[in-house]
């Protein structure tokens, strides 16, 4: 019997499920996009996966096949600052300085900070792409000055 996890905490695999992933992955892959038809043993029931849960499928799954943890968060989730922090790869102290300083919508309830998952993505978003540019304009100053790069 299979449990939905209410909680936002990554799903780390096991070596075994690893590998399964890899080779369900791989088996995937090519329908990854469409809709999807799948037996339930247990029942003789076929159900229908949409295009999109497809895709997700697959998505995790090459993630596990790399022996990464993963979860799933709905866009609409709000996230204490300790899950924000663990989603960036920050510690809880930099991100709360973030927050405060106002990079980062953010409500209190009580005295617990929560930030909406799609306000944290589109910091990450503009983080990322802050780093490209910083990189890009480094890249071109190496090659303005010959180093080789």
């Amino acid at each position: 019997m299979s449990t939905i996890l209410k909680t936002h905490e990554p799903i780390c695999p096991t070596d075994k499920e690893t590998a399964l992933a890899r080779e369900a992955g791989r088996g995937l892959s090519p329908v990854s996009g469409h809709e999807l038809q799948v037996l339930i043993p247990e029942t003789n029931e076929s159900i229908t996966l949409p295009a999109s849960a497809v895709r997700l499928l697959v998505e995790m799954l090459s993630e596990m096949a790399e022996g990464n943890a993963i979860a799933v968060t709905p866009i609409h989730a709000e996230l204490t600052t300790k899950q924000a922090s663990d989603l960036l790869g920050v510690s809880r102290p930099f991100l709360v300085k973030q927050l405060e300083s106002g990079l980062i919508p953010f409500r209190k309830v009580g005295t617990h900070r929560r930030i909406l998952f799609t306000d944290l993505q589109a910091y990450k978003q503009q983080i990322d792409k802050n780093r490209l540019e910083a990189l890009e304009e480094l890249t071109a100053q190496a090659q303005d000055l010959n180093m080789g790069y």
